[in-house]
């Protein structure tokens, strides 16, 4: 005889958890501090080598995202991803309790004159999301090869220290989309930024951009 199957329903519990992050050395001797968030599928150690030219009054945090996982198959290299569908309003509460959390960590011992927050590729969902949250604690924004967050209201900013950077041959952009997305960015009160390349971070653009 069969019995009549009962509902489960999805519950969380909230614990401790550790997140890994890299923070230049000689941090405490810097003015101002970079923040950048990696792309899906990167790990913050390599991350961070796209930024070892970085004008000399610049720290670096370059903080992980939550989820690892192996690029391809059950092992080889592991890459990390701030969320997936899955689960999406928690991770994204998690993402910027975390955040917050590891700036206010980072500032018990050195407080900056400026902070500039970079998201690339995926990590530019990320980025927008908490730089909405507190835009006053930010003195510079860009955002590299993303898109503006469904979730978030589309805002109409109003400082000029705000960036969006696309490379020219970025494969996940069609000429169609590039022109789309640096129209739609240009109008909320971004400044375009255009470099010859492909999906990654342009030293020389990066650099324009900060010592403006």
């Amino acid at each position: 005889m069969n019995k009549e199957s009962k509902e489960l329903l999805e519950q969380s519990i909230l614990l401790q958890k550790h997140f890994r992050y890299y923070l230049s050395e000689d941090f405490t001797s810097k003015r101002k501090l970079l923040i950048a968030l990696h792309g899906y599928g990167q790990l913050a150690q390599y991350f961070a080598k796209k930024f070892d030219q970085l004008p000399e009054d610049y720290a670096l945090l370059v903080p992980e995202g939550m989820h690892r996982f192996y690029l391809q198959g059950s092992s080889g290299r592991v890459g990390a991803s701030w969320m997936t569908k899955d689960g999406r309003e928690v991770d994204i509460e998690d993402n910027l309790n975390y955040l917050n959390q590891l700036l206010s960590h980072v500032m018990e011992n050195h407080v900056f004159d400026e902070i500039c927050l970079l998201g690339f590729s995926q990590g530019g969902a990320t980025a927008t999301r908490w730089y909405n949250q507190g835009p006053n604690r930010f003195q510079q924004f860009i955002l590299w090869a993303s898109v503006f967050p469904p979730d978030v209201q589309q805002p109409t900013y109003t400082s000029g220290n705000l960036h969006f950077v696309l490379g020219t041959e970025d494969p996940y952009y069609t000429s169609e989309n590039e022109e789309k997305e640096c129209a739609y960015f240009s109008e909320i009160g971004f400044n375009i930024h255009r470099f010859e390349g492909k999906h990654d971070i342009d030293p020389n653009t990066l650099l324009g951009i900060l010592q403006k």
